[in-house]
């Protein structure tokens, strides 16, 4: 990365893989997506020690891709709920997914189905502006002055 602090970069990729660049960060959005919300159902899933996760959680918690909510007052004990950040990540995770089944498939792989249909999900991203698949046309880059 170019810059030295990831705020200040002017490419969004750049500055959305300053906190979300890690395999465990993505991990634990892809399990909240899928409804877990409690640390020691990330921490089961994941086989994450309990320090990492922490780590992540407390990261996510102020990108306010997650939001700590209570769910027990007897002991205390919170939950972590996704944000609309944090729901918006999902196609991310849906099209590295995508890749990662084009270019490193093999073997038995885990399908992500629709809910109400059944049929697997096969995203693709468009871009609304001409309609078009994108990684099907040339891209510029063009950097604010």
């Amino acid at each position: 990365m170019n810059s030295k602090e990831p705020s200040t970069a002017t490419c969004p990729i750049e500055r959305s893989l300053a906190f979300l660049g890690d395999a465990w960060t993505m991990l634990i959005l892809r399990d909240a997506n899928s409804g877990l919300t409690r640390f020691d159902q990330f921490r089961k899933s994941l086989g994450i020690a309990p320090t990492m996760l922490t780590k992540r959680l407390a990261t996510l918690t102020e990108e306010r891709l997650l939001e700590r909510r209570m769910y027990s007052e007897r002991p205390p004990r919170e939950e972590y709920v996704l944000t609309e950040a944090g729901r918006d990540y999902l196609p991310v995770l849906f099209m590295i997914g995508a890749w990662g089944r084009k270019h490193r498939g093999g073997g038995k792989l885990v399908q992500f189905l629709d809910a109400e249909t059944g049929a697997e999900i096969r995203p693709v991203a468009i871009d609304v502006v001409t309609g078009a698949e994108i990684g099907t046309r040339p891209i510029q880059l063009v950097i604010p002055e």
